[in-house]
Order: C-alpha cells, then sequence, then structure tokens
C-alpha cells in the first residue's frame, strides 16, 4: 500500500512515497532557508508563495523517484495541522485536487503526530506501549501518552516559546543569524556548561509544561552587562560576506566567555526537556520514550539522552527525519488507510489542531 505524503506546514515543501508505513521509496524536501535567513525568520507571506511555486514539481519529483504513477497511490495524505494556514493551504488544496481528479483516497495528518511516526518508520519492532513522546521544534514543545493503537494523551506543553524557538532567538540575539539553532549546538562543545548558572523553570499548575521565555530573559541580561557589541558585529559582518560560516569561522569572532553561555543555555534547555520527560515517563510507566522534532537532530540532545541510561530505550528519528519531511506525514497515515479513514472535500487548515 503506497501513500503519497504531503507536508507544508510552515517552509519547507516537502513529498514523500512510503509502502506500508514503513519503507520510504522517495523523501523530496525543498527548503526555504534562504529565502527567510535575510528576515531573521519565517514570513508567513512568503512562506505560502514558495510553496506555491514548489508544491508541483516537488510532487512530481518524489512520484518519479519512486516510480509510483499516481493510479497507484492507495491514499494522500497531508498535513491539516498545526502550522500557518497560509502555508497549510497550499498543501490541502493541491491535495484535494489530486484526490478528486484521480479518485485516490484523502487523509488529514495532524503534523505533531507525524513527528510521532518519524521514530515509528525507523523503529516500529523497538517501541512498547505506553510510551512517552516528546515532541521538540521550533513551534512545538510538547508530552504525549503513546497508547497502542496510536491514541494519545497530552501531559505537557510550552506555555510560552518552543524549545527551538528559544535557540533560534537567542542565536538571532547573539548575531548567529537564522536558523541559530544548529550554530549553538555545533559552538557548545567549546564550552563550559556550567560556566553561566541559569536557574530552571519551576512551573505552578501542571508540573510537567515547559517555559523557555524566563532563560531566554536571562541570556539577553547576561548580554546586557557584559561588553558584546563589538563581537556581536564581527558575527553579523561574517554572515554578510559568508552565508554559511564553518565552525572554524565562528569560533574565530567568539570569545570563550561567549562559547561557555552557548554551552550553559543548551545544557539548560536540554535538562528542562529531559527531567519533565523522565517524570512523565515514570507517571505513566512509559516502556520506551520517543523523541522528535527538529531539536531531535540536537547532538546535545542526543548525548545527554545516551548518557541518562533511562529503563527503557530512548529512540531518536534518524536526521533526516527529525526535521519537517512528508514520509512522516505518509506514515502517520497508514494505519488511518488500514482502517479506511478517510477524509472529505471539507478537510480544512488548522493552525492550531490538537492531538487527541
Amino acid at each position: 500500500m503506497r501513500i503519497l505524503g504531503i507536508e507544508t506546514s510552515c517552509d519547507e515543501t516537502a513529498a514523500a512515497v512510503v509502502e506500508d508505513g514503513a519503507a520510504i521509496l522517495s523523501s523530496v524536501v525543498a527548503s526555504q532557508l534562504e529565502t527567510h535567513g535575510r528576515y531573521g525568520g519565517v514570513v508567513p507571506e512568503l512562506a505560502s508563495r514558495e510553496h506555491l511555486r514548489a508544491i508541483v514539481p516537488v510532487t512530481r519529483e518524489a512520484l518519479e523517484r519512486a516510480a509510483t504513477p499516481l493510479a497507484q497511490l492507495d491514499a494522500i495524505a497531508v498535513t491539516a495541522g498545526p502550522g500557518l494556514v497560509g502555508s497549510l493551504l497550499v498543501g490541502i488544496t493541491y491535495a484535494k485536487a489530486l484526490s478528486f481528479a484521480r479518485s485516490i483516497p484523502l487523509i488529514g495528518v495532524n503534523h505533531i503526530e507525524g513527528h510521532i511516526h518519524a521514530v515509528v518508520l525507523e523503529n516500529a519492532a523497538r517501541i512498547e506501549y505506553p510510551a512517552l513522546a516528546l515532541v521538540v521544534s521550533g513551534g512545538h514543545t510538547h508530552l504525549f501518552e503513546v497508547r497502542a493503537g496510536f491514541e494519545y494523551r497530552l501531559l505537557g506543553r510550552t506555555r510560552d516559546d518552543a524549545a527551538g524557538e528559544a535557540f533560534d532567538k537567542v542565536a538571532k540575539l547573539l548575531g548567529f543569524g537564522y536558523p541559530g539553532g544548529p550554530v549553538i549546538d555545533r559552538l557548545a562543545p567549546y564550552g563550559n556548561p556550567r560556566a553561566v548558572p541559569f536557574t530552571l523553570a519551576r512551573m505552578k499548575g501542571n508540573a510537567l509544561d515547559f517555559s523557555f521565555s524566563g532563560l531566554k530573559t536571562a541570556v539577553l541580561r547576561w548580554v546586557e552587562s557584559h561588553d558584546m557589541a563589538a563581537e556581536i558585529d564581527a558575527r553579523r559582518s561574517l554572515l554578510r560576506t559568508t552565508p554559511h560560516p564553518n565552525t572554524e569561522a565562528w569560533l574565530a569572532v567568539t570569545p570563550q566567555a561567549t562559547r561557555d553561555l552557548l554551552a550553559s543555555f543548551q545544557r539548560t534547555v536540554i535538562e528542562e526537556l529531559l527531567r519533565r520527560a523522565a517524570s512523565s515517563a515514570e507517571n505513566i510507566a512509559a516502556r520506551t520514550l520517543i523523541i522528535s522534532g527538529g531539536v531531535a537532530s540536537n547532538a546535545g540532545l542526543r548525548a545527554a539522552a545516551r548518557d541518562a541510561r533511562f529503563p527503557y530505550p530512548a529512540l531518536f528519528p534518524s536526521p533526516g527525519l527529525s526535521t519537517d519531511n512528508a514520509a512522516m506525514i505518509a506514515a502517520a497515515a497508514f494505519p488511518r488507510l488500514q482502517r479506511k479513514q478517510f477524509d472529505d472535500f471539507t478537510l480544512s487548515a488548522r493552525a492550531n489542531l490538537a492531538l487527541a
């Protein structure tokens, strides 16, 4: 059974063909980083326009790579939310058109569930239920109990910034450009993670919720209390002359004190994520920990999860499936295809679609 997946929730236009929910026959992603990088973040209207330009060639390439004509598809899966409404509408409208023209069943998929299935896709035989899923990216930081049959219960979520958003905002503040999370991850090993004693967030109400706004403010206060204008200008100048600086170039314009700041910031974020994940897993007697989303590609997070020696396997997606992609959307749709749970043409974009 072959499913064409389409993903346009933010700033990547992606299409993929997945067979039986487990074999990736093709996966094509058109990135918009060059478009949005000059603005320091994703510009929703520009994202929608770029999706319009890319959706047809990206989908055509995915079908060609998979040697799968439309007539051989069993379903078309598309991200219905959460995400940017304009971006979602491009993918949904295109998926509806294909579904209508070729009488192919349509399946709307929750983007967050897609991230969970990015791990399931590669590790189905290793996952025991109930599982605890930590979905952490630029737009999401959620904890879910995952029961057999893919039933979900929300346990905790961020009350302000997502973890990936905090990474990018701190990087932008320090002159590392956008997206800056990967740059922090590359430079953190060169700093002392205990040099700056950031305070861990204490939550009133649901203790499993996250908050990163206070940590982001603490970094701002640290920057304001140190004379950093010259080095921040040097990094911004580097970005103007070198679009994609390597690690050595970044280190040359990043003093040791700033490397220590980056290392301490990253350690604190990781500690927040894993501390609440461990508490949640204990509460539900989880037998597997799933960590997915764009921040799951962070080398520091992967190393910390490995070193934590959890009493259950901690599973990550491969790097290519950590960030937004359409293979995870097709994989998440497979159980619904088996149950013949299809959507009709009233399927619409929902910016805040909840996973339940």
